[in-house]
């Protein structure tokens, strides 16, 4: 039932971003519908307005090292992927000009998606979703360590 609720509320949102055509999304829920909805028509433009500045200066900086244009990178490092036929969310947190937003991936396992409000309009914020995925690699490699010197062992 709360898939049904889900796959409702997207295709509404989906209508009615389509019909408002330039209007900033107002939550990040709704840029979400606007960014799978880019990725489905292949609009990189699209895409790279809904991602925050630090997002594109991390894929401009990427698209340099592998010496490919922006474009290729945006539309390489979705989110999700463009076959995916239902995107489900959960758990929608706005704290100020940050926010957050629980999406189930490809695998059916729930990641974080972190948004942040640059000039009025809710952006994604892929850099902070890498700098996310950095730190939890630290806290576990430290809780590792931590064991490890607590049974008296070295590493």
């Amino acid at each position: 039932m709360r898939s049904i609720l889900h796959i409702s509320i997207l295709a509404i949102s989906l209508f009615l971003i389509s019909c408002a055509g330039d209007t900033k999304p107002k939550t990040p829920f709704e840029t979400l519908v606007a960014y799978t909805k880019a990725i489905s028509e292949k609009d990189t433009t699209t895409m790279k307005l809904l991602l925050s500045q630090e997002t594109i200066k991390m894929h401009e900086q990427e698209a340099k090292v592998q010496n490919v244009t922006l474009d290729d990178i945006v539309k390489r490092e979705t989110l999700f992927t463009e076959n995916q036929k239902q995107v489900r969310y959960r758990n929608e947190k706005i704290e100020g000009e940050k926010a957050t937003l629980e999406v189930e991936n490809s695998f059916g396992t729930w990641e974080i998606v972190p948004f942040v409000k640059e000039e009025g309009a809710w952006k994604i914020d892929k850099k902070g979703f890498a700098n996310r995925m950095v730190e939890d690699i630290e806290q576990k490699n430290n809780q590792k360590i931590d064991e490890i010197i607590n049974q008296g062992r070295q590493p």
